[in-house]
């Protein structure tokens, strides 16, 4: 099917529609946490927009990052990069206590090499939490959540496992057998562990 024989569209909006809006990466807002995030200051900002009449808000990619910390360069088109995590949120929601991590004294500016390590550990104490029995009542949503993302979740765990593994080394610099992905060295090596 070439161009012209494609149907035409109406436009997204009427005619006679204008708006305006400010183009914000996430990590720019302002958190105690080092680095902006999806939580109460993303909230705030969302609200100052609406006061001051604007209607769009572009974020840019959200993508977990690679290389540079850039979020042109994500690790993953379906998944979320995990810094973007609100300690607030897991708070909130039952899977952190206060007391589970230390206040920081973090730059204005973000300090990847400080923000994380201390998101990582963040992470793990609120997967501890609820894997030991925290907030119970998610247990269903996320196994919903495994089984109707499994087509990118799966692979996309076992990437991340393996270029923690490796130190965040490219990827074909890792043992052939990983990045053939041959079936033997993977379940191997994933019982020796």
């Amino acid at each position: 099917m070439s161009n012209k024989d494609w149907p035409l569209s109406l436009p997204p909006f009427p005619p006679d529609y204008r708006a305006s809006g400010l183009l914000l990466h996430v990590t720019s807002l302002p958190s105690a946490y080092g680095i902006g995030d999806v939580g109460p200051s993303a909230f705030d900002w969302i609200d100052r927009l609406q006061e001051a009449g604007q209607r769009w808000w572009q974020a840019l990619p959200l993508g977990p990052t690679g290389y540079g910390n850039s979020p042109y360069q994500p690790l993953s088109s379906f998944a979320g990069n995990e810094l973007l995590v609100s300690p607030d949120s897991f708070v909130e929601d039952g899977l952190l206590r206060a007391d589970d991590y230390s206040r920081h004294s973090f730059s204005l500016a973000v300090d990847y090499d400080a923000v994380i390590p201390f998101k990582r550990q963040l992470l793990e104490t609120a997967w501890t939490n609820f894997k030991h029995g925290a907030r119970r009542d998610l247990r269903v949503a996320f196994d919903e959540f495994r089984h109707a993302q499994a087509h990118w979740l799966d692979d996309y765990a076992l990437f991340r496992a393996l270029k923690f593994r490796y130190s965040g080394a490219y990827y074909l610099e890792w043992p052939a057998e990983f990045v053939q992905r041959v079936p033997a060295a993977l379940t191997a090596r994933g019982e020796s562990q």
